[in-house]
C-alpha cells in the first residue's frame, strides 16, 4: 500500500492524503490550503486525476479538511463522500459559506485591481462557486460511528470519535498485506479531554501505521477554569474603558463553545450585561445543526439541555444574518462583544470589524483559536506596530489577547495521551498538520517516550508502506 501527502505536510491546513492499494485510490480528506505562502497551491492542477479516485473519506467540517471538495468535483470527482451525519450537513453549510466568500473576493479584487491598475497573484475568479458546491451535496454518503464498511474489497473502515468537533472522526483502514491484516489510523484533528458539548477522543488498541496531527505539539494550552477566567476578566476590561471586544471565531464549534461560556458567565453574573453578537450567517446556521445533534453531546452538555432550551443563548445575543444588520453594529455606542468569521480573519465579516476597532486603544482583539502562519490573524497577534486590511495599512493601536484555553486542539500532553493509548507502539508514526517547530518538537518528544519510527511528512511525498 502506499500513501501520498498532498498537504497538511510542513503546514498546518490543506489536508489531503492519497492512499492507493492495487487499483483503488482513496482521498482521505480533501481540504483548502490557508496559508499564505501556500494558497497557490488551491490553484494548481489536482496531483492526481480526480476521476480516478474513488470515494474520499472526510474525517471533518473544517475548510482546511473540506474546503477543496467543490473544485475537485468540479475537474472531475464522481466518487462517495463518506462522514458522520452531523459532518454531512456542516460541511454543505461551510461549502456555501466558503463559496460566496471566494465569489464576493473576486469581485472585490477585479474592482481593487482595476483601480490601482495592478494585477494580482492569483486569478480574479473565484476558486468555485455556489454552484460548484452543491453538486458536492449529492455525494455525501452519512457513517455513523463504530460502524465498519467495506471500500473496493481492499478496505475495511471505520469511524470513531475524535472529540474535536460536532461529528469529527478518526478513521481506521484496515487492509490486507501479505496475508497479513494490517491498520492504519488517521487522527484528523484530535480533540480533547473533559471538553463541553463533545465526548473524548477514541482510544485505539493497536496499529501498525498512524498518521498523526500535531498542531500544538510544542505548546500546553491553559486549562479551562483560567481560560474562563481570563475571558472574564477581558470582558470586564473592555467594559470599562468603553471599547469593544473583538472576537474571530471560527463557525464550526469555536463560536458555539464561546456561547456555551457565555451563557455560563452571564447566568453567574460574573461579567456585565453587554450587548453579544453572533455576526456570522454560517455560525447561525451551524448552530441549529448542533441543536439538531444534541444527541451526540457529552453528558455535561445533555444535563443543561434539560435546564434550558438551548445551551447556546442567553439574554442580549443578536444574531446578526444581513450585511445591513453587520453594519449597524458599528454605529452602536458602548462595549459590544462581536463574534465574526473567518476565524484566522483571512475574510468574511471579521475584517470589518478589525478596520472599525483596530485603531482603537479601548477595544480588545481577542484570539481564541489557532492562527496559520501566513495569515492576517497570526499578523495581527504578533502585535505589529501596522497592519494592512483592504489594501491600506492601519496602526495597530487596539490590545491584542490571545486565549489558548478554548483550543478545540488537543496540546503536546494531550497528543501524547492520545498515542500512548496503544497497547503496542505503532509500527511507524507520520507527523502532518504541524509547522516545522511543533513537528519536530513532536516528533523528538515521540522517539523519545514510545521508543517507535517516527517521520514528519513531507508535501507530495510517496511512501510504501512494508
Amino acid at each position: 500500500m502506499q500513501i501520498t501527502f498532498l498537504g497538511a505536510a510542513g503546514t498546518v491546513t490543506g489536508s489531503r492524503f492519497l492512499i492507493e492499494q492495487g487499483n483503488t485510490k482513496i482521498l482521505i480528506d480533501c481540504g483548502l490550503f490557508q496559508e499564505r505562502d501556500y494558497v497557490k497551491r488551491n490553484w494548481e492542477p489536482f496531483p492526481v486525476a480526480p476521476a480516478d479516485i474513488q470515494c474520499i473519506l472526510l474525517t471533518h467540517a473544517h475548510t482546511d479538511h473540506c474546503g477543496y471538495l467543490p473544485k475537485l468535483v468540479s475537474d472531475g470527482f464522481r466518487g462517495l463522500i463518506y462522514c458522520t451525519a452531523p459532518t454531512s450537513e456542516i460541511t454543505k453549510v461551510s461549502l456555501l459559506d466558503t463559496a460566496n466568500l471566494q465569489e464576493a473576493d473576486a469581485v472585490f479584487k477585479r474592482k481593487r485591481h482595476q483601480e490601482e491598475k495592478r494585477q494580482g497573484p492569483f486569478p480574479e475568479v473565484p476558486l468555485y462557486t455556489v454552484a460548484d458546491a452543491q453538486k458536492v451535496f449529492p455525494l455525501f454518503h452519512p457513517i455513523s460511528f463504530g460502524q465498519e464498511f467495506l471500500i473496493s474489497n481492499e478496505f475495511k473502515v471505520t469511524y470513531h470519535e475524535a472529540g474535536h468537533i460536532l461529528g469529527a472522526a478518526m478513521l481506521q483502514l484496515k487492509f490486507q498485506d501479505a496475508g497479513k491484516e494490517k491498520i492504519i489510523i488517521f487522527s484528523g484533528d484530535i480533540g480533547r479531554w473533559n471538553r463541553p458539548i463533545i465526548d473524548d477522543p477514541h482510544l485505539f488498541e493497536r496499529a501498525d501505521y498512524v498518521v498523526m496531527e500535531a498542531t500544538y505539539g510544542n505548546k500546553k494550552h491553559e486549562d479551562e477554569e483560567n481560560a474562563s477566567q481570563k475571558f472574564e476578566k477581558i470582558i470586564q476590561e473592555a467594559e470599562r474603558r468603553g471599547g469593544n471586544i473583538i472576537i474571530p471565531t471560527f463557525a464550526i464549534e469555536r463560536a458555539q463553545e464561546l456561547l456555551y461560556h457565555l451563557q455560563e458567565l452571564y447566568q453567574q453574573k460574573r461579567i456585565p450585561p453587554i450587548l453579544t453578537f453572533l455576526d456570522s450567517p454560517m455560525a447561525i446556521q451551524i448552530t441549529k445543526v448542533f441543536n439538531k445533534y444534541s444527541t451526540c453531546f457529552d453528558e455535561e452538555a445533555k444535563l443543561r439541555m434539560q435546564k434550558t432550551e438551548s445551551i447556546f443563548s442567553f439574554p442580549l445575543l443578536k444574531m446578526t444574518e444581513t450585511i445591513e444588520q453587520s453594519k449597524a453594529i458599528n454605529v452602536i455606542k458602548g462595549t459590544c462583544l462581536i463574534m465574526a468569521g473567518s476565524g484566522m480573519c483571512n475574510g468574511g465579516r471579521i475584517k470589518h470589524h478589525l478596520l472599525h476597532n483596530i485603531t482603537r486603544e479601548e477595544s480588545t482583539i481577542l484570539f481564541v483559536g489557532y492562527q496559520a502562519k501566513g495569515t492576517l490573524g497570526r499578523e495581527i497577534l504578533e502585535k505589529p506596530s501596522r497592519v494592512r486590511i483592504f489594501g491600506k495599512t492601519w496602526p495597530v493601536r487596539a490590545r491584542i489577547e490571545k486565549i489558548n484555553g478554548f483550543s478545540a486542539h488537543a496540546d503536546r500532553e494531550e497528543l501524547l495521551r492520545w498515542v500512548k493509548g496503544f497497547c503496542q507502539a505503532p509500527q511507524k508514526i507520520f507527523i502532518v498538520h504541524a509547522e516545522s517547530i511543533a513537528a519536530e518538537s513532536f516528533s523528538s518528544l515521540l522517539k523519545e517516550e514510545i521508543k517507535t519510527d517516527v517521520k514528519i511528512a513531507q508535501y507530495l511525498e510517496r511512501i510504501e508502506l512494508e
